[in-house]
């Protein structure tokens, strides 16, 4: 296996591979696609799935379209919540909003153009393995699970109960459903996903899904606890913007040191779910241990 920031250094080098060319009428929508792709940020759950899918044994070179495309969904989601619409948003990883640069029509094409390439990628990619049923079909799983965890029952539906909670008496069970979905679910499918392409045991999809399903809502988590005391110039985002929205956020219910202390519990469960790898799966836990501590 390689390290997160080989992996990262891979996305990056390919990130805009496949970003179609739409032709000349449409250059400006290229060009905003590209815009948000390129403004920086920590290619988590590309790097996820690469990793897991060497971790099974697989070929992190066949998986790159799967990994790209993860960045595209993410990159879009980023782009819709930005909106006035949304979460209104001026900054994003220290640069103007896409609709800030293109205007609000043009960054809504762009969200479109990333989720429905993301489409194009993990639909198309499979045919590539038609003389091998086996391996075919696990690339179908793969592109199922991405699409699903980032449509209407994973990701959406956490962004939908997110912007109706708003300025509602939050509950526990609200907030778990939005930290699920809004955030664990993008987690949790590059996981999979990477793991589907390589065929692995279902002992191990358990495994890393639990393991997933638990740095995702640990991630959420600590988004909210950075809206509150984080440093501005870090996030490269407004603070303060889930108090002015009225959003359901975990430390505004639970309290700071609550929301430290689930943080640490699903830190360590998560770890603890792939205990039986031992060494072997080092990256994952470091990767844990490091997203607890990270200051944006």
């Amino acid at each position: 296996m390689h390290s997160f920031d080989e992996y990262r250094k891979t996305i990056n080098d390919h990130l805009t591979d496949l970003i179609p060319y739409a032709g000349e009428e449409a250059s400006e929508l290229c060009d905003a696609m590209r815009y948000s792709l390129m403004v920086g940020g920590k290619r988590l759950r590309p790097a996820l799935l690469l990793a897991s899918c060497e971790f099974a044994g697989g070929n992190a070179e066949e998986a790159l379209p799967y990994a790209l495309a993860l960045e595209y969904i993410h990159t879009y989601s980023l782009i819709h919540d930005d909106l006035p619409a949304m979460d209104n948003d001026d900054l994003r990883r220290g640069k103007p909003t896409n609709h800030k640069v293109y205007g609000e029509a043009m960054a809504i094409l762009a969200g479109d153009g990333l989720l429905s390439t993301a489409a194009e990628i993990v639909t198309g990619t499979p045919i590539e393995y038609s003389d091998d049923h086996e391996k075919m079909r696990n690339h179908i799983k793969a592109a199922h699970e991405i699409m699903s965890r980032a449509g209407a029952r994973g990701m959406i539906a956490g962004q939908t109960a997110d912007i109706k909670g708003e300025n509602m008496e939050p509950t526990a069970d609200l907030i778990r459903f939005i930290e699920m979905h809004k955030t664990a679910d993008l987690i949790t499918a590059p996981v999979r996903a990477g793991l589907m392409l390589a065929g692995c045991e279902d002992e191990m999809l358990e495994r890393f899904t639990l393991y997933a399903g638990n740095i995702g809502v640990a991630f959420q988590i600590l988004d909210d606890i950075l809206d509150i005391e984080g440093d501005q110039a870090l996030l490269g985002k407004t603070l303060g913007k889930d108090a002015e929205q009225g959003k359901c956020n975990y430390a505004f219910v639970h309290g700071l040191d609550a929301a430290r202390e689930e943080l640490h519990r699903l830190t360590s469960e998560a770890k603890e779910a792939l205990s039986p790898y031992g060494n072997d799966a080092s990256f994952f836990t470091e990767l844990a241990d490091s997203l607890e501590i990270r200051k944006y």
